[in-house]
Order: structure tokens, then C-alpha cells, then sequence
């Protein structure tokens, strides 16, 4: 079944396709109703100003994870899937992410009171995440002796490291093309031999 996209969701898709074609700066509320193709009204319903938008970053990259997780063969090696959705996530974010705003989206994170939507983990990518872990464990494909939660934790950390750095750089290497070279490495001592 497919899953319906509400007004909300367009006015968010809309936000995250400015802030990387014009910047996070140069996109107003204004470019953000005329692209989602919605009122000034319904987007103040939703958002009480520009800013927070940024709080959605968990939802721009849950529908991804979504769209993933439906064009991912069901027969592929469960390692091989964790290593298939790094690589296809860090290929999306550095495609149709402006490198300043998420470095800026990031270290907000570490000041923030409360909990950060990013570690959600009733988000979409940490359900997925479990499930192909304990699938693999099923299928003998990662190791059985550590917890789905702790490969999880660590997987999850693995990701951040890799965006962290990449933020770090200024975008300066591919962050798909390290994540390819990398995560395999980061990741080994997890695979079923």
C-alpha cells in the first residue's frame, strides 16, 4: 500500500529542495508555499516559522529510508543490505543536502534540550535497521552473540562518524564513495563467516 503524502510532508519535501538549491538562507516561507503549492495559512498551521523546519531532517530522511526499503531485494545477504542502505543514504544526503546546513543541523543536536528526533528510535531507519539486523541473525548472516540493539547502536554510530567527518571537510570528498570504501571496514567484525 502506498503511503499518502499529507500537506505537511509537501510543505517539508518543498523546504529541503530550497535549502539545497538556494540555501538554507536564500529560501523563504514565501519560495516554500509557492513550491509545495499550498497557503500561508496551512503552512502556519504546521510550522510556526522557517526554522522549524529544521527539526524535520528525521522525516526528509525516513521517507528515503522508505522508498529504500522497497527497492531492496528481500533476497540480498542481510550484511550486505545494512551495507546497500549506507551507501544509497549517504549517496542521497550528499546529492540533496547543503553540507553547511547539516553540519549546522548536527551540532545544534549536541545543545538541544530534550530528545533529538534524529535519535528517535521509533523512527522508520532504527525499525529497519533492527529488522535486517535480526533477520540476518536469523539467516546466520551477523553474528548472534551481541544484541540486535547493540549492532544497531554501533551501526548507527558508524553512520554519524562518516557524516560527522564529511561535514567536517566541507564536503571537500564524496561521502558516498568513503562510506562504500569504509563501512565494510567498520563493520566486518559484525558478518556471519
Amino acid at each position: 500500500m502506498a503511503t499518502k503524502i499529507t500537506t505537511k510532508d509537501k510543505i517539508i519535501k518543498a523546504a529541503w529542495d530550497l535549502f539545497h538549491e538556494k540555501g538554507y538562507d536564500a529560501a523563504t516561507i514565501d519560495d516554500i508555499i509557492a513550491a509545495a503549492k499550498t497557503s500561508k495559512g496551512t503552512f502556519y498551521y504546521y510550522f510556526d516559522r522557517k526554522d522549524a523546519l529544521l527539526d524535520t531532517l528525521s522525516t526528509v530522511l525516513d521517507h528515503e529510508y522508505e522508498k529504500l526499503e522497497k527497492k531492496m531485494d528481500p533476497e540480498l545477504n542481510s550484511y550486505d543490505k545494512l551495507l546497500y542502505m549506507n551507501y544509497e543514504m549517504h549517496s542521497f544526503i550528499e546529492a540533496n543536502m547543503e553540507v553547511d546546513l547539516l553540519a549546522s543541523l548536527y551540532s545544534t543536536q549536541l545543545y538541544l534540550k530534550g530528545n533529538s528526533n534524529l535519535l528517535d528510535q521509533n523512527r522508520v531507519y532504527y525499525k529497519l535497521v533492527a529488522g535486517i539486523i535480526e533477520e540476518g541473525q536469523k539467516r546466520r548472516q551477523i553474528i548472534q552473540n551481541k544484541s540486535v540493539r547493540e549492532i544497531m547502536k554501533y551501526y548507527s554510530l558508524c553512520e554519524r562518524a562518516l557524516i560527522t567527518d564529511w561535514c567536517l571537510n566541507r564536503g571537500s570528498y564524496s561521502l558516498a564513495g568513503y562510506s562504500k570504501e569504509y563501512m565494510p571496514i567498520m563493520m566486518q567484525s559484525f558478518k556471519e563467516i
